[in-house]
């Protein structure tokens, strides 16, 4: 007799099929059991919140007290002046830094078999992933946390509290989306350090060609026309606005067509490529 063989395609319309008979509370379920896993692991292994935990410390005191000054001095309100502009848009920018993590993480647990045994387990393929954004999340919270902590000792002033709140939110609604982007790279990618490298190549220009740490006013026009499509940029100036005060709704706006428009395209594509991947 000779053996039954299965496409990636079969694969796929089984598991499509299989998540169809799974019902929402199934899915919901699965997700907060994975999402338990990711943060019982995350216990285990304090090392992996090291980021997250440093990196709002050494990015918020390297701005503000190296280019803080010479910043500040420009925008007419010295060092203190620039912490108020700089720290909603630091905000911004954990957003987008913590969330390469996920996709390293995922290639990871692939390369290590863990995701080989998820997909053996008759639980909904959107559940791992949900669950891998879920705690992604957690971390960037915890990140923004340290990082306001941070901003207050170092003369941020909180001038509003709900606007405060309104901003981290409007981060991990972002965050959320670029997260999908990730973990499409840590399906395609064969490494973690391919996808940090990948990373790399996309953060550094979206950071850096943004409002996050100065003005925009001041660069060449091709950048700041780069700059007026940037989501880093529409985030963070809606970020300061919310926090400091000044114009809100446009950029409020962009930033969550954004957000949608990243989720629409990229959740459904990391979710195929997960079930597909071979």
């Amino acid at each position: 007799m000779s053996a039954t063989t299965f496409s990636p395609a079969d694969i796929s319309a089984a598991d499509a099929k299989a998540d169809g008979r799974i019902p929402l509370r199934g899915h919901l379920r699965h997700t907060g059991a994975l999402v338990r896993r990711n943060l019982l692991w995350i216990r285990q292994d304090p090392e992996s919140m090291f980021d997250a935990l440093l990196m709002p410390v050494v990015f918020t005191l390297l701005f503000v007290y190296v280019f803080g000054g010479s910043i500040g001095q420009a925008l007419g309100g010295g060092q203190d002046g620039y912490v108020q502009y700089v720290i909603p848009g630091m905000i911004a920018m954990m957003s987008m830094t913590l969330s390469q993590g996920v996709g390293t993480g995922f290639s990871q647990d692939f390369n290590s078999g863990v995701m080989d045994r998820f997909r053996s387990l008759p639980i909904g393929r959107g559940s791992v992933l949900f669950a891998k954004v879920s705690v992604e999340l957690v971390r960037m919270l915890f990140a923004t946390t340290v990082l306001m902590i941070v901003a207050v000792l170092v003369g941020f002033d909180i001038n509003s509290w709900p606007g405060l709140f309104a901003a981290v939110g409007l981060a991990a609604v972002f965050a959320s989306s670029i997260m999908w982007v990730f973990l499409t790279l840590g399906v395609i990618l064969k490494n973690a350090q391919s996808v940090q490298a990948m990373g790399f190549l996309v953060l550094f220009p979206l950071q850096f060609g943004s409002s996050i740490f100065a003005p925009t006013a001041s660069m060449p026009g091709w950048l700041q026309a780069f700059t007026d499509y940037n989501p880093l940029s529409t985030l963070a100036d809606a970020a300061r606005g919310l926090m400091v005060g000044g114009p809100v709704a446009h950029d409020l706006w962009v930033t969550l067509g954004w957000s949608v428009a990243i989720t629409a395209v990229m959740a459904p594509v990391a979710i195929h490529k997960f079930r597909t991947k071979s």
